[in-house]
């Protein structure tokens, strides 16, 4: 760790333990917010020498897959030429650049958007996709043409509100500090009218998720596709039918850690709820296309003649393209956990796949 790591993860520790001495607990939700939003502020944290490698970076495949099936959305559409690609959370604009070398093949040229708060990542971005135009959030997208969205590991990084039942009702799940240090813990507000009538009497140490933050990305999407025409991919860890239970998780250098220790130092995620996010789209008169799981997405696509084909140009890579397929697209790996939620305009057609 060099010196500024060292200063910016007291520094943030010490705010928290600040903040809670002055004025009590915090919610996960804020403690989440705040040190995610330093976690990407000023870091590479992709690939080997990173913390965690996405689907993009495992294999072009997975980019190529992408752009055809927005082309093939598109063709079908009707070609409109005003087109943009948006991608919230680009990364290090890998998959941008697989997709739009795609597209191309089949006449999709579109503008290029990306949508991302990391500075470090910004520069990175515009490197590998020159000329792409960057946006701190959806708000200032263009309001005119189709927009083709992907969003790619972008919704489980938003931070959560979670609610735990104990022997008196509903709290919210807090954020304290016990002997140095951080514990979550139940808070002393009562919050069983935010609780869904079917989970109020649920027995005590129950735990719901939700995400607010998702729930907004989805909905501004939806109206944006519902009044502009287009379709959206997003894709991530999580679930497509309600479940309760803490799924917040902390990764460093590839390794899980405990993500009440290091705010700001490793990335924190939370499973998302496909199920919740398709009713608030449906909420704005979008489409829901369907949520498969990633295999059968990738499979449908053709992934597996993808793998051969690559394979009869470059031979010696060939044991690599079938391991790094195999990781996108099966169930023990990647192929079951990862989910790829459709949405489109009422007047766009079925996607593939779903």
């Amino acid at each position: 760790m060099t010196g500024a790591q060292g200063q910016d993860r007291e520094s943030l520790t010490t705010m928290f333990q600040r903040l809670i001495a002055n004025y009590g607990p915090i919610t996960l939700q804020h403690y989440m917010g705040e040190a995610n939003a330093r976690y990407y502020a000023g870091k590479d944290p992709l690939g080997s020498g990173g913390d965690f490698i996405t689907a993009p970076e495992i294999s072009q495949m997975f980019g190529e897959l992408i752009g055809l099936w927005l082309a093939d959305i598109w063709i079908r559409a009707g070609r409109d030429e005003a087109v943009h690609y948006v991608e919230l959370g680009p990364g290090r604009g890998t998959l941008a650049k697989d997709a739009l070398r795609a597209m191309k093949r089949y006449g999709l040229e579109p503008q290029v958007h990306f949508v991302e708060s990391s500075t470090t990542l910004k520069d990175i971005q515009i490197a590998a996709v020159p000329g792409a135009r960057l946006h701190a959030d959806l708000s200032t997208l263009p309001m005119d043409g189709p927009l083709l969205v992907v969003g790619n590991e972008f919704l489980d990084a938003l931070p959560v509100r979670q609610l735990v039942r104990i022997a008196d009702g509903w709290r919210e799940r807090m954020v304290d500090v016990q002997d140095g240090r951080f514990r979550p813990v139940a808070g002393t507000k009562p919050m069983d009218a935010a609780i869904p009538p079917a989970l109020k009497d649920s027995p005590e140490g129950t735990l719901i998720e939700t995400c607010p933050g998702a729930a907004a990305v989805v909905y501004e999407l939806a109206g944006r596709l519902v009044h502009q025409g287009g379709a959206a991919l997003l894709i991530d860890y999580g679930h497509d039918a309600p479940r309760t239970g803490s799924t917040l998780q902390a990764l460093k250098a590839h390794q899980r850690v405990d993500p009440f220790t290091m705010p700001g130092e490793a990335d924190l995620t939370c499973h998302v709820d496909f199920a919740a996010l398709a009713n608030v789209a449906l909420s704005h008169d979008c489409r829901h296309l369907g949520t498969v799981t990633q295999g059968r997405f990738l499979r449908d696509l053709g992934i597996e003649a993808r793998a051969q084909a690559l394979a009869k140009v470059a031979p010696q890579h060939e044991a690599a393209l079938h391991l790094a397929k195999d990781r996108l697209i099966e169930e023990g790996q990647m192929g079951a956990l990862f989910k790829v939620m459709g949405l489109a305009s009422p007047d766009w057609p079925d996607g593939a796949s779903f």
